[in-house]
């Protein structure tokens, strides 16, 4: 069975849920879409408003604060909020990589090695068992490895142990002077066939969520090499099914998972900073088009909030005083900016409970963007 490009693009939305907006309760919303990017503290809430019919903010809040949903370093080894019920799971299949040899290069610089952070790790989950500060951890590493090597041991130790944030108020649950508790589910086992059958409950969660995928695109989710996820998929045998995608590439997908036609309408939207669906294939084109690939993801790895219409990035927006301003790379017609209105009135409504200027602290990457058809939408 062959699937097109554009198929594959709404393939994608339809296991986001930005094809239309459901009625599901903020735990099992993340559950379907399988993680929210969240190293900015409002972007889950931005994500889960694009894809909940009647999203409350208030809902996630407490999900965060009664543990349905935990906010941990995982995917990519960047902050992620993932259902409580999935954290080990993902965490699990990610564990070779969250144990590198080297732990990050700030760890090796410190002169510390493996060895070090595996007779440090259970003091440190003693140590959080109630919420931390990053003063508190650099302060009790500092204490068994000294002053000048805390640090270092901190930025490795931060991923290498089961850690998970703990709300500390603001607008959006999280502020930007983290705290930390050891994770409910412990410490992990490390036993080899743990890891593997982790890794195969992540491919299918993957392509319940973001399939269909390749080879490629699943270790660039989780971020596994080529070789392990190549092996976890020929592990799981008729669970999955192979189909051709554009230029030939093999992609492996669920029987039976939802395949819209490709001229299935796909809804303006306005995508928070690092939403998930941008970044979960190796072949970002399936939702980026390769020539504003370099407009939305910055040299340092920022990626901007997006603009979506008929289902690809079509260009970026930013709150300002009265209004949403789009910027938008091409021409679009005036039912796209009706529907972009129409988002940004009901975004608008959202911010101006929680945070009127959202994402405020990344305006200077529009200096860097050329010449395009800038609208403000009011609100």
């Amino acid at each position: 069975m062959t699937i097109t490009a554009r198929e594959l693009n709404r393939a994608t939305l339809a296991r986001q849920l930005l094809l239309r907006r459901e009625p599901l309760s903020v735990g099992d919303a993340t559950r379907r879409i399988l993680a929210l990017q969240a190293q900015q503290p409002a972007s889950p809430y931005l994500a889960l408003w694009n894809r909940i019919d009647g999203f409350d903010p208030a809902d996630l809040d407490a999900a965060f604060t009664d543990g349905t949903l935990v906010k941990a370093t995982l995917l990519r080894i960047t902050l992620h909020a993932v259902h409580s019920d999935d954290y080990r799971m993902v965490r699990e299949a990610m564990r070779p990589t969250l144990y590198a040899s080297r732990l990050g290069n700030r760890f090796a610089a410190a002169g510390l090695t493996p060895a070090d952070a595996a007779e440090l790790e259970p003091g440190l989950m003693e140590f959080a068992g109630r919420p931390r500060s990053n003063g508190d951890m650099t302060a009790w590493l500092a204490e068994r490895v000294g002053e000048e090597k805390k640090d270092g041991a901190w930025w490795g130790l931060r991923s290498y142990t089961p850690l998970v944030h703990v709300p500390t108020g603001g607008p959006w649950s999280f502020g930007y002077a983290p705290a930390y508790v050891a994770s409910a589910a412990g410490r992990f086992t490390g036993e080899p066939p743990a890891e593997e059958e982790a890794l195969q409950a992540l491919i299918l969660r993957y392509l319940e969520g973001f399939g269909p995928g390749s080879v490629a695109d699943v270790a660039q989710f989780a971020t596994v090499q080529r070789a392990r996820a190549r092996t976890a998929l020929r592990a799981l045998g008729p669970t999955v099914e192979e189909l051709k995608g554009p230029g030939g590439t093999t992609l492996y997908d669920l029987p039976g998972a939802p395949r819209p036609p490709a001229d299935t309408p796909a809804p303006p939207r306005l995508m928070p900073m690092w939403d998930s669906t941008l970044l979960a294939h190796h072949d970002r084109g399936r939702v980026i088009p390769s020539d504003y690939r370099r407009l939305v993801t910055r040299t340092n790895g920022d990626v901007l909030p997006t603009l979506l219409v008929d289902g690809y990035v079509a260009g970026v927006w930013r709150p300002v005083e009265g209004g949403i301003e789009a910027t938008a790379f091409h021409d679009l017609s005036d039912e796209a900016w009706e529907g972009l209105a129409r988002e940004a009135r009901a975004l608008g409504a959202l911010l101006a409970g929680r945070e009127p200027t959202v994402y405020s602290r990344y305006a200077h990457w529009w200096k860097k963007l050329p010449e395009a058809a800038v609208r403000t939408l009011q609100l």
